[in-house]
């Protein structure tokens, strides 16, 4: 029996809004989200209570393609540059070294695990390579767990920027598989093409658009949202289309975007973050949907011993040879950053590359990719806020306030809000604003004391504990810190 276009539309309708009522679970208890949405794409399968027959790992690839370039996006937007700035060298080799090597002693592993041509075994290790910052910081933000710098702004940057360099891994080993690319020297080539091509577009389409959304000055805010998301689908597909990455080519254009001011910013980077959790899911109803779990207990077992190979072994091996010539970060840090090595959407989504070019082990491939990185959430995922408390790393998360005030940004006006802390004992403490001889480029807007909001003047006098919204340039703002002691509080 066909189902109607109104039972599609009942089924997709309460698919979506059971996950969003199940989210509920996962800000409570601190169970990832992902997790919940896979089970519920798998409840609602042909295996499963709801039965719904889907067999199509071409159409879950489409879905999942649109949504993790979409998620790259959003994820680039809400970024703060002056935030992982400092980190970026780091957080670059992470992302590109660090799931080279990943995928390299992974594949080895499960090539050795279930006797597989070295190729399909480095096939596993590249979809499995990537990590999910969404995942870690849901956990992170449910349980009320604070990560010290510089290790936050790392692990956003690394896990943001990760997944390009494992697509174009699977992808390449698939290459090798069908003949399309017949040596390692030729892949290099590739390599270099796709991150030149991919980064070149990216930056320059984020530049582009940002002087595109000063510039238009379209008469309905709404049409501004509908401007980036036809932007991000334009510059993912040109950037596939000639020879680049295109899921690099997005999240640098959110990226560079999201360091200019423009008009309707703060709405735009909202706009975004709902259509994020749309789009993830979707991915992961649609991956879930494509799961028969009756063929994933005969592989448990090798699988779990991936799983577990990846976590303690090849993870960490990654993350300390990485961050090796560096002396930034301590040993428990770098433990630290070895266990929130979270796998997400994008491995299941790679999985689904071996099963649409139709290799003989696509299904074992998309089956243990599957199984790990159901274990990585569940056990990773659960035990990171004791981790980061045994390791110390972690720092009570601060309460903060709901200021009565929206910026939208503007083309002329190089400002924006920015939230300073008065901490007890510094030069700013116990002094009336006029004293403190604020440049004009900085303006205390308000000032949050308790649960009270204060509309300042010149003779207010900050107390510790205030918290000060003020609309400022970079650089006033930096000078006044210096100057003052005042702390900014982070994104």
């Amino acid at each position: 029996m066909i189902a109607t276009l109104e039972q599609n539309l009942i089924a997709l309708s309460v698919l979506l809004l059971v996950s969003v009522l199940l989210s509920k679970i996962s800000d409570r208890y601190g169970i990832p989200a992902l997790l919940l949405f896979l089970g519920i794409g798998m409840l609602a399968g042909s295996e499963g209570i709801g039965g719904i027959e889907f067999d199509d790992p071409a159409l879950a690839q489409t879905v999942g393609i649109v949504a993790l370039a979409m998620l790259l996006f959003s994820g680039g937007l809400s970024t703060t540059w002056r935030v992982v700035r400092p980190v970026l060298p780091y957080g670059i080799a992470l992302a590109t070294v660090g799931v080279a090597v990943t995928a390299l002693v992974v594949g080895l592993f499960a090539r050795y695990v279930f006797q597989l041509p070295l190729v399909v075994g480095l096939l596993i290790g590249a979809t499995v390579s990537s990590t999910d910052a969404a995942a870690v910081f849901s956990i992170l933000r449910a349980k009320g767990v604070n990560l010290k710098l510089p290790l936050r702004p790392l692990l956003e940057l690394e896990s943001g920027s990760n997944d390009p360099m494992a697509v174009f891994l699977t992808i390449a080993l698939l290459g090798l598989m069908g003949e399309s690319l017949d040596s390692w020297g030729l892949v290099a080539l590739v390599f270099v093409q796709q991150m030149a091509l991919g980064g070149a577009i990216g930056v320059l389409s984020g530049e582009g658009l940002a002087r595109l959304i000063n510039r238009l000055r379209l008469g309905h805010e709404g049409l501004y949202s509908v401007l980036t998301f036809a932007s991000v689908l334009l510059i993912y597909g040109v950037s596939s289309w000639v020879g680049g990455n295109g899921f690099l080519a997005t999240y640098l254009a959110g990226l560079v975007l999201g360091r200019h001011d423009f008009i309707h910013k703060r709405s735009l980077i909202r706009f975004h973050d709902g259509l994020g959790w749309l789009m993830q899911i979707g991915m992961f109803l649609t991956l879930g949907l494509l799961v028969f779990p009756s063929q994933l207990i005969p592989e448990a077992g090798r699988a779990a011993l991936i799983g577990l190979w990846l976590m303690f072994i090849a993870r960490p091996v990654s993350v300390f040879l990485t961050l090796l010539p560096t002396k930034t970060f301590r040993l428990r840090q770098k433990v630290f950053i070895s266990w929130v090595g979270l796998r997400g959407a994008a491995p299941i989504l790679l999985a689904t590359f071996p099963l649409v070019a139709g290799i003989p082990e696509a299904n074992l491939i998309f089956n243990v990719v599957f199984f790990v990185v159901l274990a990585s959430v569940l056990l990773q995922g659960t035990l990171i806020p004791k981790v980061a408390s045994l390791l110390g790393v972690d720092q009570p998360m601060e309460p903060r306030p709901l200021y009565p005030l929206e910026y939208n940004g503007s083309a002329n006006i190089g400002s924006e809000f920015r939230e300073l802390q008065v901490d007890p004992g510094v030069a700013a403490a116990g002094k009336a604003i006029v004293e403190l001889h604020l440049p004009p480029e900085l303006l205390v807007l308000l000032i949050a004391r308790g649960d009270e909001f204060l509309v300042p003047s010149g003779g207010t006098i900050l107390q510790p504990g205030d918290r000060l919204l003020v609309l400022s340039e970079e650089k006033a703002l930096y000078e006044v810190i210096e100057r003052t002691g005042l702390r900014e509080m982070e994104e």
